[in-house]
């Protein structure tokens, strides 16, 4: 009986040829499959934020819970609440709040769009390209919606101003330095917590879908 020799052993169990777990093929639909999960995740999401934010602005408008308390604090800064002062915040209120919905109405189609286009048949080069539009469809959405929480208190701040300079009422001093000072910080926290919620919600999917993305280039440079 030959003597076993462990180094022999060694040596030509190195030499044998390592097989792939998966070729470039099986890997690439694992990504699209993947990728196309995550896109219709962010679908999803967006269609509830639409759903929630629909039915909350009916119950508010219903309720007039939003015109009360606004018209509270216009009240606290000395200006009369008359019906006219009501007809109009619910206008603007109104406007801003369909011109918001519109805003996220928008980017649930865009988000269905992108996720119909994204087909697990494409070539790669398509694909990259379409998962590479979806992530600056998302970008642009998160900032719109800062941008467009930003605007409506610049708004509502310019209509208090409006109003008490239309009623003959002068904040000066301290009461005028705590009202900026309220909306800047509360502007400052509103935009912060809006932040937040789209860096957890969006952000933990775009980062898998940003590995992704990348692991796919490479699958792209070698074939290339």
């Amino acid at each position: 009986m030959p003597e076993f020799d462990l180094d022999n052993f060694k040596k030509t169990w190195q030499e044998q040829p390592v097989q792939q777990k998966y070729d470039n093929n099986e890997i690439l639909q694992m990504l699209n499959k993947k990728s196309r999960n995550y896109v219709k995740y962010i679908y999803w999401i967006s269609v509830a934020e639409f759903l929630f934010f629909t039915i909350l602005g009916l119950f508010y408008i219903i309720q007039g819970k939003e015109s009360n308390s606004f018209l509270n604090i216009l009240e606290r800064m000395g200006a009369k609440r008359t019906p006219e002062l009501e007809n109009s915040f619910d206008n603007i209120y109104l406007a801003l709040k369909v011109l918001s919905l519109s805003v996220t109405a928008y980017f649930v189609y865009k988000f269905y769009q992108n996720y119909k286009q994204i087909k697990i048949e494409e070539n790669l080069k398509q694909f990259i390209i379409r998962i590479i539009q979806f992530k600056k469809t998302v970008n642009a959405f998160i900032l719109i919606n800062i941008a467009l929480l930003i605007a409506f208190t610049s708004i509502f701040t310019v209509f208090i101003f409006y109003i008490l300079n239309t009623q003959n009422i002068e904040v000066t001093g301290s009461s005028l330095i705590g009202f900026i000072i309220g909306i800047v910080v509360s502007t400052a926290m509103s935009v912060f917590l809006v932040w937040i919620y789209y860096r957890l919600v969006y952000g933990i999917i775009m980062k898998r879908l940003d590995k992704n993305l990348k692991q796919l280039k490479d699958i792209e440079s070698q074939e290339n």
